[in-house]
């Protein structure tokens, strides 16, 4: 990261107004891989399930992939926006199209929204894109039992949700490793907002059964968190609980990557830009495990 970039996050804080999330849009877009027709045949808005968002997004490498790993990204929006990105967007895009180069298949998805589905739609929506993936992906190249899912903010939450509702998982192998950006997981101790609120309710008695942090813990399922330097108060202390209950449960930290110089979007906006530290995280996570 320059100095120059380093300088305007820090310069916009931690609190995320509207011209935060569009000032670091704004740094990021010009960093964005873009799919290349040489490199990334990309599909779009193919349908993984009955609802008008429910589309899913696929790059492959051009050149052809076989038994490949596949990345599935879930966007953040506070639980009642966001989306997946059209052909011109910089983002998801970088994704997609860092995985390709990485000789993965990548997909972004769009998902059910708060405050009219509530959770835990938005787990139950990655659900459905898990399976069509295993019912679709190896005819595209890729392995059904090799799918990473990843989310940020919200889409970290649904990731997470997924991860710890053992009933979601279905009868196909379980995902490969679940990688969650700036995430939400313990409602019960949670500062709620209205985006809180409107997802999750406010009936205090379902807090603990819409909490994941006690199932992400108990799973199998190989994780990966990230925290940013500049991540606002509520994430940074969902990611100190993530620490210290994982710790208490099973005497050894998580995979807990802090990324200094970072702010609450960089993570997901920076994924494939030149030099990103994260992406060699993500690339070395999905091969280990993969």
């Amino acid at each position: 990261m320059t100095d120059d970039l380093r300088e305007r996050i820090r310069a916009l804080g931690s609190t995320m107004t509207p011209q935060y999330f569009g000032d670091s849009i704004a740094m990021f877009a010009p960093l964005a891989p873009k799919p290349d027709a040489a490199a990334c045949t990309v599909e779009r808005d193919i349908s993984y399930g009955p609802h008008e968002r429910h589309r899913i997004d696929l790059f492959r490498p051009a050149a052809g992939a076989q038994g490949a790993p596949v990345l599935l990204y879930v966007h953040g929006g506070g639980f009642i926006q966001g989306d997946k990105g059209g052909p011109d967007a910089p983002f998801y895009n970088n994704i997609g199209a860092w995985a390709a180069a990485e000789g993965m298949i990548g997909a972004t998805i769009t998902y059910r929204l708060a405050p009219d589905h509530p959770w835990p739609a938005g787990a139950e929506d990655l659900a459905a894109a898990i399976d069509w993936l295993r019912a679709n992906v190896a005819e595209r190249g890729g392995d059904p039992a090799r799918i990473f899912i990843s989310g940020q903010s919200a889409g970290a939450a649904h990731v997470a949700s997924y991860v710890a509702l053992d009933h979601l998982h279905g009868d196909g192998p379980p995902v490969a490793g679940a990688i969650m950006l700036s995430g939400f997981y313990d409602v019960t101790r949670a500062q709620h907002s209205p985006f809180e609120e409107a997802y999750y309710g406010t009936d205090a008695n379902r807090f603990e059964e819409q909490s994941s942090l006690a199932g992400l813990i108990a799973s199998e399922i190989p994780c990966m968190f990230t925290i940013a330097e500049y991540d606002s108060f509520n994430f940074q202390s969902q990611a100190a609980m993530l620490v210290a209950d994982w710790f208490a449960a099973r005497g050894e930290w998580p995979r807990m990557i802090y990324l200094p110089d970072g702010n609450h979007m960089s993570a997901a906006l920076g994924i494939g830009r030149p030099g990103d530290p994260l992406s060699t995280e993500i690339a070395a996570f999905i091969h280990k495990f993969g």
